[in-house]
């Protein structure tokens, strides 16, 4: 017996990817037998009775089989495969499901209990996006690395039990205890001020248009994401007059400012916990048992055993479900968000999303859309669609919630292509894997990276290939969603872990080869509008070229990269696309003759006549 099903092909799934609750499915499946078959699709939904129903299929001819199925009206994930029954024998004689859980062609199954069923987005209507936020091109800023705008380079409001870099070319070092707890947080001088003087270098020169800054609220360490008073600029950045002053610069050259929120956890010297009392006696709820935060954290033994962020003693963890601490961050008409929201920001990238409930996040959708153009990006690392958090799928990109994540499968799939990890069909298979799961809107929007304050320098990753650094970036800015930059990559910064990866601007020594990488590609996106606002299709030539492809209408661009050392030949006669392509395969297939052609080594760009 002969089966077939492919979910990247029209042919037999329709629509291609996630579908809209209550919406219809159409599936077809090929099937051959000597006697007569009854087909059915078994499906069920996750979280729901967990039993899986079953619904006979039409038969089309004497190989194909069809079902239209209407999906309920309640958001999730589904999962479904198929069953072939003898209609002589009454036996079962195939189960077709995915292989191995993955999307695209599946495999045959000996019974239901081995199966592994295909698995289908199910989403609720999706906050649409600002119609500014898909042409931006981000720029993530760590402040106390960037830049010092005061003259004298003094820092400002220094505090207690720091250290102070002599120079700005030092490399960052931890001075840890035999604990390994950092006992001296180090500075270089970074603040507000020093972003503001350097917007025409962003804007101008660079050419990005939005920034990311890492926490800028009032903390103990350099990255702040020991929050001790959500309400206040941290005194070494400034204050509120001059983030004031930084977001009306950005706004009056045409540019937007995300802040990012760290709401899972807090500092153990914060206000809100106070462990040695820094902020006085009575405030924090490890200081006194009256304290209003109290009921925000979790105590085994009051005060010094505590729950906290991934067990780190200097994060205590925040107990979301605390009516006092969501009226605090986004539901009173004083709290957090609406503070910093009426300032004029544009949105907020929110840490660690996987450890805030689904209704936390629902909750700061809620007072963002009060307004008519703020973003709410969540950070999460893996394949969001799929990602289960403390034992919960999570449902934050299925509706009222994110509008997009920190895209790090992205990142991860594009340096495994690139470090010889996986090859060009590899790829191409994990990107349309990623394309089915999303929900269209946020695969669109995803806020994409190849680096970030977490993570290795890209450069470093690279070995200091500047033709590999190259294609990282371009494949950044050529792929869907919407490109972020790390401070300081464009500049040559290399560095592995924290804290080499946060070393501070090299304004004297910027690696000029580096920076016109960086600098060509962001002129490249921000020309093309196909690149920020094009459909998408990836496809691959059997000697090893990787094709991404943008769409509007009739036009079109395409990019070719050669990730080898080898050289390539062009034979568009080899070509695979893992789903149907939005454009003739025909008209592809002649690009060569009579388009234009912008090459460079390792890569190809390849654009119709009619795109101006």
């Amino acid at each position: 017996m002969q089966v077939y099903f492919n979910s990247w092909l029209e042919e037999y799934k329709v629509p291609f990817g996630a579908v809209q609750v209550g919406g219809t499915i159409r599936l077809r499946i090929n099937a051959s037998c000597h006697n007569p078959l009854t087909a059915q699709l078994v499906i069920r939904q996750e979280n729901g009775s967990n039993q899986f129903e079953y619904f006979n299929m039409n038969s089309i001819d004497d190989e194909l089989f069809e079902i239209n199925h209407q999906l309920p009206d309640k958001q999730g994930i589904y999962f479904y495969y198929f069953k072939f029954i003898d209609q002589q024998t009454n036996e079962v004689i195939a189960l077709y499901g995915s292989n191995n859980g993955a999307g695209g062609a599946g495999v045959r199954y000996c019974s239901e209990s081995e199966v592994v069923a295909f698995s289908l987005t199910v989403y609720s209507q999706i906050e649409a996006m600002p119609s500014w936020y898909r042409d931006s091109i981000f720029y993530q800023i760590f402040p106390d690395r960037f830049y010092n705008g005061d003259e004298s380079l003094l820092l400002n409001n220094v505090k207690d039990d720091i250290f102070i870099y002599g120079k700005t070319s030092d490399s960052p070092y931890y001075i840890r205890d035999r604990q390994d707890n950092v006992t001296r947080w180090d500075f270089f001088g970074g603040n507000l001020a020093g972003i503001i003087d350097k917007i025409p270098y962003l804007k101008d020169e660079l050419g990005v248009n939005a920034i990311y800054l890492n926490p800028i609220f009032e903390a103990r360490s350099n990255h702040r994401y020991d929050t001790g008073d959500y309400k206040h600029i941290d005194s070494l950045l400034g204050d509120e007059k001059v983030f004031k002053q930084l977001i009306d610069a950005l706004h009056r050259n045409g540019m937007r400012l995300i802040l990012d929120g760290v709401f899972s956890h807090v500092g153990r010297e914060s206000k809100y916990f106070n462990y040695n009392g820094m902020y006085g006696n009575d405030i924090g709820a490890a200081q006194n048992q009256d304290s209003p935060y109290f009921e925000w954290f979790k105590f085994n033994h009051y005060p010094e055993d505590y729950k906290s962020w991934w067990g780190i003693a200097d994060l205590p963890e925040i107990n979301k479900f605390s009516l006092s601490y969501q009226n605090y961050i986004y539901g009173a008409k004083d709290s957090v968000l609406s503070k910093w929201n009426d300032f004029g920001i544009d949105g907020w990238r929110l840490d660690v999303a996987d450890e805030l409930p689904d209704d936390f996040i629902r909750g700061l959708r809620r007072n963002l859309n009060q307004y008519s153009d703020k973003i709410l990006i969540g950070e999460v690392w893996e394949d969001a669609s799929r990602k289960i958090a403390y034992d919960q799928r999570r449902e934050y990109i299925l509706g009222d919630a994110l509008q997009a994540t920190m895209n790090y499968p992205f990142r991860s799939i594009i340096l495994e292509l690139l470090t010889g990890q996986i090859d060009v069909q590899k790829f191409a298979f994990q990107l349309t894997i990623l394309e089915e799961n999303y929900p269209e809107a946020i695969f669109y929007n995803n806020f994409n990276n190849i680096g970030t304050h977490d993570t290795e320098r890209i450069l470093t990753l690279l070995n200091q290939d500047h033709k590999l650094l190259n294609l990282a970036v371009g494949l950044l800015c050529t792929l869907p969603g919407v490109p972020c930059f790390y401070y300081g990559d464009e500049a040559g910064l290399d560095g592995g872990p924290d804290p080499e990866n946060r070393k501070y601007f090299p304004w004297t020594a910027i690696n000029q080869s580096v920076f016109e990488i960086y600098q060509s590609w962001i002129a490249c996106r921000r020309e093309q509008i196909l690149l920020r606002q094009g459909h998408f299709s990836v496809f691959y030539l059997n000697d090893g070229l990787l094709g991404i492809l943008r769409v509007i209408d009739d036009s079109f661009l395409a990019y070719l990269i050669n990730p080898s050392n080898e050289a390539k030949t062009v034979n568009f006669e080899s070509i695979c696309f893992t789903k149907n392509s939005p454009i003739n395969l025909k008209l592809l297939a002649n690009l060569i003759d009579g388009q234009t052609i912008l090459a460079k080594e390792g890569q190809l760009f390849l654009k119709d006549d009619c795109y101006k």
